[in-house]
């Protein structure tokens, strides 16, 4: 096979380069090697990555013992727990595309002849992979793995539990010092926070687009386990170069499905029908939300992590993993087992001897926690273009409600609305103007969410938005609301009091207002002024798509 990285270095023109490599203590045999190159989003910042030092040690170990020069650049990350609720989130969702061009960059620009990334937690992983999407080369993608739950008076606790107590601490029922005992707790080490979240969504469903070993997303990072996948991810890479397998020969439309299915058997974040578009664009495939609605109804929902129940992704791995959900899942035949994984095998020979260890954690197919899958598209005047909710975190109670708007034009004034116990029973909060473009940046709610929820109203509001929502949130949380306000949709027209019909069941979100006097209150709308008018954030609000279509940018 021609390998890209000849371009670079072979040759009496190409001394200068030779030079270089030498200079950074490459010898002519290391040099004549394939060249790997590992984009690592090592970082001191996210708990999720300070581990990623050594992943990348490992990754490195495979690919020498396999006859590659393993050559290590770095990526950004965002933490999203701590730019949660000030304007950092802003740039959670933005960084993404930095990532991804990065990634382009590096490898174009050093003719590496395949890629291993190293990554973890929300945007770093989709963005890597979006990167490696572009440029074409055999990849493999190793992620940090998830952290291990905390324990609190004997209850399991991780980053969600957090920010639930702060709402429990704004009604008396909890107290500061209790605040601060479970604080010094509920993250105990390394690693993508502990429950079901944005991060273990897509390292679970990495494993299932191919370009994940298998327990890839399940393994705790604290496992010698995890050291010994990424040892395993550096060797597998150069049996990728040398069959030349691509990220797009194994991300194609049935990978895709495939990883919609597990998505609605897990309960994943909603963010995965964000990343999963973006994903396919850079792929050149068709995603739609009528595909997801479409793969819901046919995938029972198995899986109540956290948010959704009190299982963690220690469980989840224990129980089997991603391999053992799959296995469960064929069993009825919904899955396409022909797909290919970056280990060399297909579905059918990975999942094949690993059934379901912890029916607890994993629910059999024949008896579900619900027949349909955990993430749900709604359809309305309020979005004619789709909004996403996670059923799964909803309680039975309030997946059908109707009732008052409590209007808010950003996220952090339904925070202090919230948090002030200024919203009550029945009320549907709506937080407008945090879309991709109106935010910008799409911000997560994760501050407003879980103060409904430690204040017991999680059941008994609903909080509706162009914005988006932490893996994290439960409750009758809706989001992705498209188009946005800023773009001029309906929920930019909602006024205080106006009457909103949610339906989950039957998929519907409804402002119930007549058209009459919806078509005057367009006629007197004018878009406000950008929240953020400098930097890359302006840049990025007037290039990025609606969310309907993954927040990209559509070049």
């Amino acid at each position: 096979m021609d390998r890209k990285s000849r371009t670079m270095k072979e040759g009496p023109a190409k001394a200068p380069a030779r030079a270089l490599l030498k200079a950074i203590g490459l010898t002519d045999a290391d040099i004549r090697k394939p060249m790997i190159g590992i984009a690592n989003s090592f970082n001191d910042i996210i708990p999720g990555h300070i581990q990623l030092d050594k992943v990348g040690a490992a990754v490195k170990d495979g690919v020498r013992a396999a006859g590659g020069t393993p050559l290590m650049f770095s990526t950004i990350g965002v933490c999203d727990g701590i730019a949660m609720n000030h304007i950092g989130m802003k740039y959670s969702l933005p960084s993404r595309e930095i990532i991804a061009d990065s990634v382009e960059t590096m490898a174009m620009a050093h003719a590496f002849d395949a890629l291993v990334l190293v990554a973890n937690c929300d945007k770093i992983v989709p963005g890597m992979i979006m990167g490696a999407l572009r440029v074409n080369v055999p990849t493999i993608l190793v992620s940090g793995g998830p952290m291990l739950a905390g324990e609190y008076k004997g209850k399991k606790v991780d980053l969600i539990s957090m920010f639930e107590a702060v709402g429990k601490v704004s009604t008396g029922s909890m107290t500061e010092e209790e605040l601060c005992e479970m604080e010094n707790v509920a993250c105990p080490g390394c690693g993508a926070c502990a429950g079901l979240f944005t991060a273990n969504s897509m390292n679970c469903l990495s494993e299932v687009l191919g370009i994940g070993l298998p327990g890839n997303g399940t393994i705790p990072a604290v496992f010698a386990e995890r050291l010994q996948l990424a040892e395993a991810a550096g060797q597998a890479i150069m049996r990728l170069l040398a069959n030349d397998v691509k990220p797009r020969d194994l991300i194609n439309d049935a990978s895709l499905r495939n990883a919609v299915t597990v998505d609605m058997a897990i309960g994943g974040s909603t963010n995965t029908t964000l990343h999963l578009a973006a994903i396919a664009y850079e792929a050149g495939l068709r995603f739609d939300l009528e595909m997801v609605n479409e793969i819901n109804k046919l995938t029972p929902n198995l899986c109540h992590i956290s948010p959704s129940g009190e299982d963690r992704m220690e469980d989840l791995h224990r129980a089997g993993g991603i391999t053992a959900v799959m296995n469960e899942l064929d069993k009825q035949n919904l899955l396409d087992v022909t797909c290919r994984n970056a280990n060399g095998q297909t579905v059918a020979e990975n999942i094949k001897d690993h059934p379901v260890l912890d029916n607890a954690v994993i629910r059999p197919i024949d008896d579900p926690y619900t027949p349909t899958g955990g993430l749900t598209v709604l359809w309305g005047n309020l979005a004619p273009d789709g909004a996403v909710v996670k059923q799964a975190g909803v309680n039975p109670e309030i997946l059908t409600l109707t009732g008052p708007a409590r209007v808010f034009n950003s996220e952090e004034d339904a925070a202090a609305a919230i948090l002030g116990k200024k919203i009550v029973a029945g009320d549907v909060v709506v937080v407008r103007y945090e879309g991709p473009k109106g935010g910008p940046g799409m911000q997560e709610m994760l501050t407003p969410t879980s103060a409904l929820a430690g204040q017991g109203l999680d059941t008994k509001v609903a909080l509706i938005t162009d914005g988006r929502f932490s893996g994290g949130s439960k409750g009758c949380a809706i989001g992705h609301i498209s188009p946005e306000a800023m773009e001029g949709g309906l929920i930019a027209l909602v006024k205080d009091g106006d009457s909103i019909e949610i339906d989950i069941p039957n998929r519907t979100l409804n402002l119930k207002v007549n058209d009459s006097e919806i078509e005057l209150r367009r006629q007197q709308w004018t878009p406000p002024a950008p929240k953020v008018d400098t930097g890359y954030l302006k840049l990025y609000a007037r290039l990025v798509s609606s969310a309907n279509r993954g927040a990209v940018i559509e070049r």
